[in-house]
């Protein structure tokens, strides 16, 4: 417990906790001390001793930074020995440092250069000794580091090790030859991140005070050249804030913004894969086929004819035979005109996006259990989590400063359960690793209730005042021996007894999962039983708990939040609620349809069919993307007409009638919203490539064209026009979530927003629900002729269907093939050679990949990412579930063959 005590700082007095340190002292009576090590996050050191003060009483110069503070203390900052030490501290530096200040890319935002300045320090006239430290590695693809120009602070080595927990960075050799190392990562040996070797997220470059660690770039810049934007990052749900470095109309660098869901650490996409904004890919032009090959047209012509055949289909055909995709990667504020203009234009309810792929299933089974189908807690409550459950994520990879969050918190002590059925980065921190076969969830939820129940570390309180239907529930769990569920997912009865003990005995236990809890044929009850442990141990409802599935896109969430959904309009509205569609017809001027719509891949089934006629599509690729690319190319190419709406000409694109040039996230406004419900601001930082459009734009002329009102002067009107119809929204507006945006739910204007969910109880539920739930094996499991289980996934250097990243030539470079990831038994099994190209084929396709040999992955199962074109899903099983119509990406029969 801290204590008030009493200070003196340049005869200025401070009162202050005795655990805080002279520098956090000074700050506060803004007195400015120098440092080059510091960094608010990390464990103070003192190594580059710029911030020495003399303390009275003290035989020595002391660190400011990590000094505490004490009663009576009295410290002076800026005597003529503190300035002389200061002063000789540069001049060691520049020792060492090549005087290339006119031509260092550093200059203007280097400390060294500052320091010296106002030190007076003139490295002319400092000897040079002979070391070792005279080397320029450019090994790595996104960033160079020049030893001569390191000054051995040590804040990337702290960086690496405290916060981004890879430990890749350290000191070599000693004395006046001691210079930093860099253990670059070696893909060597598999795709999975290997401890203590490079990950490329750039923290270190970010954060390092001089020029020695500095980002590759063919961009000349001097730093007071350019303009900085902040704004939200365009991959992952995580929600990173950024500011966008601008020169001359182009985005030149990223940096990091302190505070706020990432609190300054951003991943080597986000770091890095900005060069996209700017690639010659770009589209520029609508597109018209005219005799099976893209002619460039006017935004007139194309909208003409869109708007043509828009007419002429529902006249022939009627209004189902109309469907849209909308998009997890656009603003809220387009995903909200998109399925205005599908319902109100098009007149069906027959709108879905991608997360029908990967968290239709959260939607659906969080939503029937607790009440709402999202993340219940907030990623800054990560830090005071004592046990976590990762299940069916590969955090570190797709979510990756979530899983450095995770990292930093198990460092300090927390329980780490991990179940996957690979050996993913987490799993060499956690307590526990459950190897468990692909598509086991349910048997090991079942498994570890079982325990918890019968050794009594159930909430019985919380149970009785906040759930029904545990009896239920409890007749099916109580067959689900820790001995059946070890023997139904592959792992120890000793591992899952282990588990069940330290998420249940912990006073604050999270979940974090993703799609390989959702994409299966039962995903819907996967996500139940997560559900049913949450609920059995009382962690839902209070802070540093919950049940948090980790949404996989930049915007996957707020695409969901404003309706692109065949049953749902903005805010989980139902479509057949009469009340809800009669305040949308009034405020759209349109009648509405109360018919639940098509879900994708059900669109796709009535394409093939030729039922549905027309499909305007928004950033989404669902050859890609899509199970069983074969059938999604027919499907395409069945309907009568298809409008894509991209900033690339995609393989999805390559089947339109019309391409409509969209803008990037840099080029607009608007809004995304994360993975824990935050809204936040994305900013206009360059313009529009060519005679591309914000998809905004694009979709409200063509609803003035359909006649309907659109008369959207910025992405601010269309917010205030949604906010206005969605309840759990409508507190909120772009002066609230300008800073560090807001939580959903927020009812009202001066509602502060909502930190975690159910904190009141289960109001729309009464109480939640317990759901017994049975394990049912996968659709599809391997037999003679396909005798290998595969799996997909993600990896941490590339996006979704590659749209971004394989523009991107750092990341490209990383990961340029697609492959395989099998373990040495079954190498040795197939004959496999590491690297060599294989066939790997299932009932719907083949796809050649690369072999990867690793020990990371059970015999018998074989790791495909999702990521390629005729990747895997050439290969995946369309099977879906019942109740959200998931498909079962997760697990299929496969064979392979030497090519």
């Amino acid at each position: 417990m801290s204590n008030k005590v009493k200070i003196l700082i340049n005869n200025m007095s401070v009162e202050i906790d005795n655990d805080l340190t002279i520098l956090e002292a000074a700050r506060l009576l803004n007195i400015d001390i120098p440092t080059f090590c510091h960094d608010d996050r990390l464990n103070p050191t003192g190594s580059c001793r710029m911030c020495v003060v003399e303390v009275e009483g003290a035989r020595n110069l002391m660190t400011a930074c990590s000094t505490k503070v004490r009663d009576g203390m009295v410290v002076r900052t800026n005597t003529k020995n503190v300035v002389e030490t200061r002063k000789g501290i540069l001049e060691l530096m520049w020792a060492n440092h090549p005087n290339e200040c006119l031509v260092c890319e550093k200059s203007g935002e280097c400390k060294l250069q500052d320091y010296s300045y106002q030190y007076n320090v003139n490295p002319d006239s400092i000897f040079k000794p002979l070391n070792s430290r005279d080397f320029i590695d450019n090994s790595n693809e996104f960033y160079t580091f020049d030893s001569r120009k390191c000054i051995l602070c040590g804040k990337c080595v702290q960086i690496c090790s405290e916060l981004q927990m890879t430990s890749a960075i350290g000191f070599d050799e000693r004395g006046i030859d001691t210079h930093i190392k860099i253990k670059q990562h070696d893909d060597s040996i598999d795709g999975v991140i290997d401890l203590y070797k490079c990950v490329s997220c750039g923290n270190c470059v970010n954060n390092c005070p001089v020029g020695a660690l500095m980002p590759k770039t063919k961009d000349k810049y001097r730093n007071w050249e350019v303009d900085k934007i902040k704004t939200t990052c365009p991959y992952c749900g995580v929600g990173c804030q950024f500011n966008l470095v601008v020169k001359d109309n182009k985005v030149v660098r990223v940096e990091p913004v302190k505070g706020g869901t990432n609190d300054g650490l951003l991943c080597v996409k986000g770091s890095f894969g900005y060069k996209f904004i700017n690639h010659p890919d770009r589209l520029k032009q609508p597109l018209i086929k005219k005799d099976g090959v893209f002619v460039e047209s006017t935004w007139e012509e194309a909208m003409d004819l869109i708007v043509k055949k828009i007419n002429e289909t529902k006249a022939k055909h009627g209004p189902n035979a109309f469907s849209g995709l909308s998009s997890a990667k656009c603003t809220n504020e387009e995903n909200y005109l998109m399925q205005k203009l599908v319902r109100a234009g098009f007149g069906t309810n027959n709108v879905d996006h991608c997360a029908r792929l990967c968290h239709a299933s959260t939607v659906a089974g969080l939503a029937t259990t607790l009440g709402s189908g999202a993340m219940t807690n907030s990623i800054s409550e990560i830090g005071g989590t004592d046990t976590f459950l990762v299940i069916g994520s590969n955090t570190t990879e797709t979510h990756p400063v979530i899983g450095v969050m995770i990292k930093q918190r198990v460092k300090k002590g927390a329980k780490l359960i991990v179940a996957d059925p690979r050996k993913i980065e987490l799993a060499n921190m956690a307590n526990v690793h459950l190897q468990i076969k692909p598509g086991t969830n349910v048997a090991l939820a079942n498994g570890l209730m079982n325990v918890i129940y019968n050794e009594g570390l159930y909430d019985k309180e919380f149970i009785n005042k906040n759930t029904n239907n545990l009896e239920d529930l409890l007749e099916v769990i109580k067959e689900y021996t820790p001995e059946k569920a070890a023997e139904i997912c592959g792992v120890s009865k000793e591992d899952i007894v282990k588990a069940a003990r330290l998420y249940a005995s912990a006073d604050r236990a999270a979940i974090y999962y993703a799609m390989g809890i959702t994409q299966h044929s039962s995903g819907t009850n996967h996500v139940k039983s997560m559900a049913n442990l949450a609920l059995m141990t009382g962690n839902v409802g209070k802070e540093s708990t919950g049940i948090n599935p980790l949404r996989g896109q930049n915007n996957v969430q707020g695409a969901c939040d404003m309706g692109a959904l065949p049953d749902v309009l903005p805010g989980y509205q139902k479509v057949f609620d009469d009340a809800v569609a009669k305040k949308y017809e009034k405020a759209w001027g349109v009648s509405l349809s109360r018919e639940v719509g098509h879900t994708l891949p059900i669109m796709m089934n009535e394409a093939s069919s030729q039922d549905i006629k027309f499909m305007y599509i928004m950033g989404e690729n669902p050859v890609v993307s899509d199970p069983d690319t074969n059938h999604i190319k027919k499907a395409l190419t069945n309907l009568d007409f298809l409008v894509v709406q991209d900033i690339f000409l995609t393989q999805t694109a390559e089947f339109a009638d019309v391409v409509l040039p969209a803008a990037s996230y840099a080029e607009k406004d608007g809004t995304f919203t994360n993975t824990e419900r935050r809204v936040q601001r994305i900013r206009k930082a360059v313009t529009i490539k060519g005679n591309a459009r914000s998809d905004w734009e694009i979709l409200s002329e063509l609803l003035t064209r359909l006649g309907l009102e659109a008369n959207y002067n910025n992405a601010e009107d269309i917010f205030k026009e949604m906010a206005s119809l969605t309840p759990i929204y409508a507190g909120l507006d772009y002066d609230r979530i300008d800073d560090n945006g807001m939580q959903w739910p927020c009812p009202t204007s001066n509602h502060p927003g909502t930190k975690y969910l159910y904190k009141d109880g289960f109001t729309k539920l009464g109480k939640a629900i317990f759901t017994p739930i049975e394990h049912l094996g996968p659709q599809e499991l391997p037999d003679s002729e396909y005798p290998l289980i595969l799996t997909t996934g993600r990896t941490l250097y590339h996006f979704h269907t590659k749209t971004m990243t394989d523009r991107v030539e750092g990341l490209k470079a990383t990961v340029p093939d697609n492959f395989i990831q099998v373990s040495p038994d079954t190498a040795k099994q197939y004959q496999l050679k590491h690297n060599e190209f294989i066939t790997v084929s299932s009932r719907r396709g083949s796809s050649v990949a690369k072999v990867q040999i690793t020990d990371t992955i059970d015999d018998g199962v074989v790791f495909m990412p999702f990521h390629f074109a005729d990747g895997a899903n050439m290969l995946t099983n369309p099977a879906l579930d019942d109740i959200c119509n998931i498909p079962e990406f997760k697990v299929c029969a496969v064979k392979v063959n030497k090519c």
